[in-house]
């Protein structure tokens, strides 16, 4: 064998590596604003030099802002980095979190705070993008809404006309053809943007901003319920905007991919300004950009995972992935549970009416055991 063959091996080994390394670093990193509430202070002062944060971290970060202890497989370094962005004082938690990715685009395409007051309550750190739980505590003590629901209803001309409203802007249908005129809104610096809504990448832009101003409409309604039916349990409104991705392939480097990037700013700041409204200022924001999307539609790269507590009511609850005879076995057990239990409560009822009838009606005689010891003249 040549001598000069393991070198060659390990040089081969060496360039495939680094353009692995490359590659990842390409498609595996992005960014994440914490957004701090209008009269609370949940999280630290900006730093001068941001350093980065892992996916994990940010979902710790998640379960302490919503009042729950951080994964026990978190590190030491890992908590000292929390402590760095979130206040000491674990009294102070607003119980609930806006949890929104933002995905196909670099964050630089979207500052925040370009024409908003946003920027000066985020706290920015760069992130390493992978795989991530976010551990909870059980279902009864937290509410989870998703901001990817599907909407009831396909949308309609009015529903951009709306959209055009709220943002200053205007909308010219086409009476022909529905979904297919012109959407106009006005910018900073006497700017426009404008879309043609007869374009599949301009529709699927704005009906998913629309889509998630609906969905989140929908959590303000939720969190309105829990408040008035008692204890409020812990909030988590979670999704994911993929709209702009197509948007962005579309038109590639071209101008209205960054008037349409300001859009998609000014949404995020009423939909934030609006949830600090409905929640008195006890919510955050934390947004997730990611260069790249997930594999499938319906996946997130925070996965939210509830913790279970081994309960009674468990028996009564197919649990997923179980065999066939452990619920045969199960349905057995209530079957003779509830058996008993009716036949029990039953003989109880009719003893109890028995009793009560042989009482009201029963003779008054001197061989009446109730009067045994009373002289009758």
């Amino acid at each position: 064998m040549d001598s000069k063959t393991p070198t060659v091996f390990f040089a081969i080994l060496l360039i495939i590596s680094s353009i692995l390394c490359l590659q990842s670093r390409a498609d595996g990193t992005g960014s994440v604003y914490f957004l701090d509430s209008d009269t609370h202070n949940y999280f630290q002062s900006q730093p001068s030099e941001s350093k980065s944060i892992s996916l994990p971290e940010v979902g710790a970060a998640v379960s302490v802002l919503l009042g729950f202890a951080p994964p026990s497989t978190l590190s030491s370094a890992s908590s000292a980095k929390l402590n760095e962005v979130l206040k000491a004082n674990p009294f102070n938690r607003p119980h609930a979190v806006f949890l929104l990715e933002i995905n196909g685009f670099e964050d630089k395409q979207l500052e925040l705070g370009s024409n908003s007051d946003l920027s000066s309550k985020a706290f920015k750190s760069e992130l390493a993008i992978g795989d991530a739980d976010v551990q909870l505590s059980d279902e009864d003590e937290l509410s989870l809404i998703s901001l990817n629901e599907p909407l009831p209803m396909e949308f309609t001309d009015t529903d951009i006309t709306n959209f055009a409203s709220l943002f200053g802007g205007s909308y010219v249908n086409d009476e022909l053809e529905s979904l297919s005129g012109e959407l106009t809104i006005p910018l900073a610096n006497d700017a426009q943007l404008k879309l043609d809504m007869s374009k599949e990448a301009d529709r699927k832009f704005v009906t998913g901003i629309i889509s998630l101003i609906q969905n989140v409409q929908r959590a303000k309604q939720v969190h309105e319920d829990l408040v008035g039916s008692g204890p409020t349990p812990a909030e988590l409104i979670n999704g994911r905007f993929d709209g702009f991705k197509a948007f962005q392939e579309q038109y590639g480097n071209d101008d209205i991919v960054q008037k349409g990037a300001e859009l998609l700013t000014t949404a995020i700041s009423k939909i934030y300004s609006s949830l600090q409204t409905t929640y008195k200022g006890e919510i955050v924001g934390t947004v997730v950009f990611t260069k790249s999307s997930p594999a499938k539609q319906s996946d997130t790269i925070l996965n939210i995972k509830l913790a279970t507590n081994p309960s009674p009511r468990w028996l009564e609850e197919e649990k997923e992935g179980s065999n066939d005879a452990a619920r045969i076995l199960i349905a057995e057990v209530l079957l003779v549970r509830r058996t008993l239990a009716w036949i029990t409560g039953i003989i109880l009822v009719i003893a109890t009416l028995m009793g009560v009838w042989f009482l009201l009606y029963m003779p008054l005689t001197r061989d009446t055991l109730l009067y045994s010891n009373v002289k009758l003249d």
